[in-house]
């Protein structure tokens, strides 16, 4: 996949429970100083904070190599950003392949750590363990899938799941081709469509969610791994539609339109904080990082994986998705200290909470 750049680091707060898939839900955390210091209290006027794990500059050297999706990287990026203030001798570039693709150059031993916006599949886990490749599965945060439109459709402002379908199936390719095939009184505008190519974790989710069979889709449509091609396509036509995250929309918002989805409980727009409630279903899931122990033999990586999560909450806010709840984050630290293999939430099924999976055994 292509690199992405100029992701808004807008601030976004926000508190609730989380839940995979259907009903994710998400945010908590604390402040750096204790709640009850005042500017003429002993805590004021002290350091208190705990000190990030790269909070002066160190002399650690050498290169960490990180690989995936292109919903991931916007965070990776941003943690990489932030870690080389502190950290100028290590080298941490961000690839853009696919969550797929990702797994294929991480199960392979090519890289440290593989950004996925789905949960490694059984195929892939087997090829890692043929190579030797033990993984360290972290959620790192929640992500809501937005379909947009382009700014001059007034018509389809919010869709049921149904309609999505007829629109994506592949029994609809080279026959639902305009808007007034979906719904009669829509206009009769030409579809043009845009969406995540077969090596995304964003087109496996996308497809299982909507058509109900993962990788099962229309062939007429534009496919891209690049995400900034979907926006630009999108934008190009009165008629036409995408999807991606909502990390995406939020920087495109004022020449893109969010299609509100109705999943049988009414119409329910992206937003972070129904994506933080469950409610924006059945198009939110869990965003993960995938470390291979053996990497973590390495102090580079080692330093690398501990400050990500020592700053995801705040950097993840700053990109535009939802953080993990502040049990959740604990269980991933945990699962990162004591170094705990293996996955628990390839297969499982949805609206289990994050935190309920993560104590379950591992596969």
């Amino acid at each position: 996949m292509m690199s992405k750049k100029n992701i808004n680091r807008s601030v976004l707060t926000f508190v609730a429970g989380v839940t995979l898939a259907t009903t994710l839900a998400s945010c908590s955390g604390g402040n750096d100083t204790k709640p009850n210091a005042t500017a003429s209290s002993p805590a004021a006027t002290q350091t208190t904070a705990a000190k990030d794990p790269a909070a002066e500059t160190s002399k650690l050297s050498g290169n960490v190599t990180v690989d995936g999706s292109s919903t991931v990287a916007p965070i990776s990026k941003a943690v990489a950003e932030d870690f080389a203030k502190s950290n100028p001798g290590v080298k941490v570039p961000v690839g853009t392949s696919g969550t797929g693709g990702g797994f294929k150059k991480f199960c392979a031993g090519d890289t440290d750590i593989s950004n996925a916006s789905r949960p490694i599949k059984e195929k892939e886990a087997e090829n890692c363990k043929k190579a030797g490749v033990e993984f360290i599965e972290l959620p790192v945060a929640v992500d809501g899938l937005t379909v947009v439109v382009n700014k001059e459709n007034t018509w389809a402002k919010c869709l049921t799941t149904a309609e999505l379908k007829t629109i994506w199936s592949p029994e609809s390719e080279g026959k639902i081709t305009s808007w007034n095939q979906v719904r009669p009184d829509f206009p009769n505008e030409p579809l043009a469509l845009f969406g995540a190519g077969a090596d995304s974790g964003t087109f496996d989710y996308f497809t299982e969610a909507i058509n109900k069979k993962e990788k099962v889709i229309r062939k007429d449509y534009q496919p891209s791994e690049d995400d900034n091609i979907i926006v630009k396509g999108v934008q190009g036509g009165k008629g036409a539609m995408g999807f991606f995250g909502v990390a995406y929309f939020e920087e495109n918002a004022k020449s893109l339109n969010a299609v509100e989805v109705d999943g049988g409980k009414g119409c329910v727009s992206p937003s972070i904080e129904n994506i933080n409630t469950g409610k924006y279903s059945p198009l939110s899931r869990p965003l993960f990082i995938y470390v291979n122990k053996k990497s973590l033999a390495r102090p580079e990586v080692k330093a690398f994986v501990d400050f990500y999560l020592a700053k995801d909450e705040k950097l993840v806010k700053e990109v535009g998705y939802v953080p993990l709840p502040g049990d959740a984050l604990t269980k991933v630290k945990e699962r990162l200290k004591s170094q705990t293999v293996g996955t628990t939430f390839m297969g499982a099924p949805t609206g289990v909470p994050i935190v309920e999976l993560m104590s379950k055994d591992l596969k």
